[in-house]
């Protein structure tokens, strides 16, 4: 019985410093999901010449109205992908894995 308390206080330093040398074991940040390339390229605009004619003008408002279209859908593609991951990262926990919470008064 005199041996006990050295015992189990040997035996709690063993557990704890086992603990404290093995590796976590943390998940990392997620899921990811690559974002696709048209999403990170700049979008191109029309630039006038330096002595425009009326047909550089039509022709230009043409061209930068397809290339506004494309740049949209491009960065619509960006959200999309940012919201697909983010519902990945966020998807519910088990109803074991929730932390408690704290009583208010």
């Amino acid at each position: 019985m005199r041996h006990l308390p050295l015992i189990v206080a040997t035996a709690c330093a063993g557990l704890t410093s086992a603990c404290a040398s093995s590796p976590q074991t943390w998940v990392g940040a997620g899921p990811q999901i690559d974002m696709p390339q048209a999403a990170r390229q700049p979008c191109d605009l029309f630039v006038l010449p330096s002595n425009p004619t009326e047909g550089d003008l039509d022709r230009g408002f043409a061209k930068r109205g397809a290339q506004v279209v494309a740049c949209d859908s491009a960065r619509q593609l960006a959200v999309e992908t940012f919201d697909a991951q983010q519902r990945l990262v966020s998807r519910p926990r088990p109803r074991w894995f929730q932390p408690r919470r704290s009583a208010q008064p």
